[in-house]
C-alpha cells in the first residue's frame, strides 16, 4: 500500500475518533438511517450523472490510491540511455530479445514499432493517442469522485432538513424529538466526512497519480523518438534530462571520460 495514502487514512481517522471519544460515547455517532440516506443519495446522484460503466470502472483506477508502484525516473532514463547505445551498435532489430525484461507497455509497445520499421512520425502519433487517451480516463476518474465530494455534503444537508421536519412534527411530544435530532445533525456529519476525508483526497491522489504516469510516458516516448532518429546516446540523455527539474537535470549517469594530455603539453 502507498504509504502517504495510508498515513493520511490513519492520522485523519485516529484524530477524528479521538476527538469524538473524548467528547462522550462513540455510539453517538452512529445513526443508520443518517448513514442511508448520504451513501445512497450520493451514489445515486452519481449513477445519475454518469453512466453506469464509467462509475463502476473508477473503482478499479482507485486501487491506483492504495496499491501504487511507483517507475522511477532515473531508471527510466538509464534504461533509454542504454537502449540508444545498443541501437548505434548492434541495430534496432537487437532490442527484441530485451522487451521480455521491460514491464512498462507502453515502452515496449514503442520498441516493437521501433523494430517494425514503422517511421517516426507514425510511432509518434500512435503513442500520442495513448497518452490522451490513459490522461482522458484518469480524468474522468478524478472528476467522478470531485462530484461525489460535492454531492455528499448536499445530500448530508438534504438528510439535515428531513430530520428538522421530523422534529418538528413531533413538537408536541418532547421524548420523540432526539432520534429526528440525530438524522438532522449526523447526515451533514457523515456528509462532511466522506466528501472531505474520502472522496476529495482520492481526486486529488488520482490527479497527482495522472501526472506521474503521464510525465513518464512522455519521457519514453521522447526516448523513442531519439533513438529512432539515430541520436547519440549522450544526447539521448540531455533530451531526457531536459525533463527533470532544475538540479536533477544536470547529473550524469556515467563519469565524464578522461581528458588525454596533448603532445605538447607541459
Amino acid at each position: 500500500m502507498d504509504l502517504a495514502t495510508l498515513a493520511g487514512i490513519l492520522f485523519s481517522g485516529v484524530l477524528v475518533i479521538s476527538a469524538i471519544l473524548l467528547g462522550g460515547s462513540g455510539a453517538w455517532f452512529i445513526n443508520g438511517p443518517s448513514f442511508m440516506i448520504v451513501v445512497g443519495g450520493t451514489m445515486g446522484a452519481t449513477f445519475l450523472s454518469y453512466p453506469l460503466g464509467q462509475v463502476l470502472g473508477v473503482f478499479k483506477i482507485v486501487m491506483n490510491v492504495f496499491i501504487h508502484r511507483s517507475q522511477s525516473t532515473e531508471k527510466v532514463i538509464n534504461m533509454m540511455i542504454e537502449f540508444g547505445r545498443l541501437a548505434r551498435k548492434e541495430g534496432i532489430l537487437s532490442f527484441e530479445s530485451k522487451l521480455k525484461d521491460i514491464d512498462d507497455p507502453f515502452f515496449v509497445k514503442g520498441l516493437e514499432l521501433a523494430i517494425d520499421g514503422v517511421e517516426s512520425q507514425a510511432i509518434k502519433n500512435v503513442l500520442t493517442t495513448e497518452i490522451a487517451y490513459v490522461e482522458e480516463r484518469h480524468a474522468l476518474g478524478a472528476e467522478i469522485f470531485v462530484s461525489m465530494g460535492s454531492y455528499a455534503p448536499a445530500v448530508g444537508m438534504l438528510g439535515t432538513i428531513i430530520g428538522l421536519v421530523q422534529m418538528l412534527m413531533q413538537m408536541e411530544d418532547p421524548s420523540q424529538i432526539g432520534a429526528p435530532m440525530a438524522v438532522a445533525l449526523l447526515t451533514t456529519f457523515y456528509g462532511t466526512l466522506l466528501a472531505n476525508l474520502l472522496f476529495l483526497p482520492i481526486a486529488a491522489k488520482l490527479r497527482t497519480r495522472s501526472k506521474e504516469e503521464i510525465f513518464l510516458k512522455e519521457l519514453v516516448l521522447e526516448g523513442i523518438m531519439s533513438i529512432q532518429s539515430g541520436d547519440n546516446h549522450r544526447v539521448i540523455e540531455q533530451k531526457l534530462r531536459a525533463f527533470l527539474p532544475k538540479g536533477k537535470a544536470g547529473s550524469s549517469t556515467e563519469p565524464a571520460p578522461k581528458e588525454k594530455p596533448g603532445k605538447g603539453g607541459a
